[in-house]
């Protein structure tokens, strides 16, 4: 590993609630000789952290670094070859750190779901990391590396261009009080901005080049409840509206190696018979009462105050009973059938993230990845390679061509 910068690898955000996690997955699966700091904007706060996780780590230098001070991000990002950055939401707080990272030349990952953000990255970052070098990399948790490596998996075992995808999710787990707050925001911002609205709403919104990308109608990101041609009941899915468009973006990224015509959508299951369709109804309620409260300040108001807030989780025990599972169905040009499943332990929010996020830092910190910088997705910065790291950590990922 090159000794040029100061770190390997820099967990900005370990103060908060899915950033301690992080460290604490680093702390014991990163190979030793590693150089890891940990980055915040309280050096009490950070002395905390370190102390609270194995002992290995208790010598890890501390970096104090605000969102809003840039000095600070650029000094940050030149000592690091990896920045993994858990400070959300995004939109509010991430933009400084890209321009630090792509600037230095400093690969960058994240857990953003957020549309607009990443919209924005590429705009204004991208063509400056690919010059420095830099691989930035978003989406590198739940959102949306499931969905991102199952597609890549499905591809791949169909050996021919696929014509439609589905992705159903089931898990365990709640949502992070980030992720909620990353929702929020973005709900905000799209209904009081049209332009805001359409970018979110184009299916290929994040693709390199909207205008080239092929015609075909993309489902629905929030459809009714719906009974799936093998008598489960599935229900929109509330991370689909962000996980598609990732997926979109590497397929034009790879020059649409998994199909120009590829129509993908995600669900949620909800389960079987009566109950599965009274689930289904219940979920697709509870989402649509979200996003339209959302979307007035009186009741965002209420919901800020009642929904769980950043940096906060549940315990190590709850943390623990969750799982989640994407089983992907994919049909190629030709009429065949092909399945992937991609599947892990711990609470997809917080636990099975932190694996995830972990994996993708190490990965761009140590391993030999394709020649390619500028805004990228977790299949075109990393591909077999995070898979493999994520197997080796427990997480499943197959696909069967039927």
């Amino acid at each position: 590993m090159s000794t040029q910068r100061e770190h390997d690898l820099v967990v900005f955000g370990a103060t908060g609630f899915v950033g301690a996690l992080l460290a604490g997955y680093l702390a014991d699966a990163a190979p030793e000789g590693v150089r890891i700091a940990l980055a915040g904007r309280s050096r009490d706060k950070l002395e905390q952290v370190r102390a609270g996780l194995p002992e290995r780590a208790h010598d890890w230098p501390l970096v104090a670094a605000d969102s809003t001070d840039p000095a600070s991000l650029a000094a940050l990002a030149g000592s690091a070859r990896v920045v993994a950055t858990t400070v959300g939401p995004y939109a509010r707080y991430g933009l400084p750190l890209v321009e630090a990272c792509a600037r230095a030349g400093t690969h960058y990952c994240d857990l953003t779901g957020e549309v607009l953000f990443v919209r924005e990255a590429i705009d204004r970052y991208d063509a400056v990391a690919r010059g420095s070098g830099a691989r930035i990399v978003h989406s590198c948790g739940y959102d949306s590396i499931p969905s991102d490596l199952g597609t890549l998996l499905l591809h791949e075992a169909a050996g021919a261009d696929l014509d439609r995808v589905r992705a159903v999710a089931t898990a365990r787990g709640g949502f992070s009080g980030g992720t909620l707050a990353s929702l929020l925001g973005h709900v905000e911002s799209v209904a009081g901005d049209p332009a805001a609205r359409r970018i979110a709403l184009r299916p290929h919104s994040l693709s390199p080049d909207p205008a080239a990308e092929p015609t075909p109608r993309q489902p629905r990101d929030a459809g009714p409840p719906r009974r799936e041609p093998d008598g489960s009941w599935t229900a929109a899915f509330v991370m689909a509206p962000f996980n598609t468009r990732i997926v979109r973006r590497s397929n034009a990224l790879q020059e649409w190696s998994y199909g120009r015509g590829l129509r993908y959508e995600e669900r949620m299951a909800a389960g079987r018979g009566v109950a599965g369709a009274v689930a289904a109804v219940a979920i697709t309620g509870a989402m649509g009462a979200m996003v339209g409260g959302a979307a007035f300040p009186p009741t965002r108001a209420l919901l800020e105050r009642v929904l769980p807030k950043p940096g906060t989780g549940p315990g190590e025990q709850a943390r623990a009973k969750g799982f989640f599972r994407h089983t992907l169905t994919g049909t190629t040009v030709d009429g065949r059938t092909v399945t992937a499943t991609v599947a892990g332990s711990g609470d997809p929010g917080y636990a099975a993230t932190a694996v995830m996020l972990g994996e993708s830092a190490l990965c761009l910190a140590l391993d030999d990845l394709p020649d390619r910088s500028g805004s990228l997705t977790p299949v075109t910065a990393m591909g077999h390679t995070l898979i493999e790291r994520l197997r080796k950590a427990g997480h499943t990922y197959e696909a069967t061509a039927q």
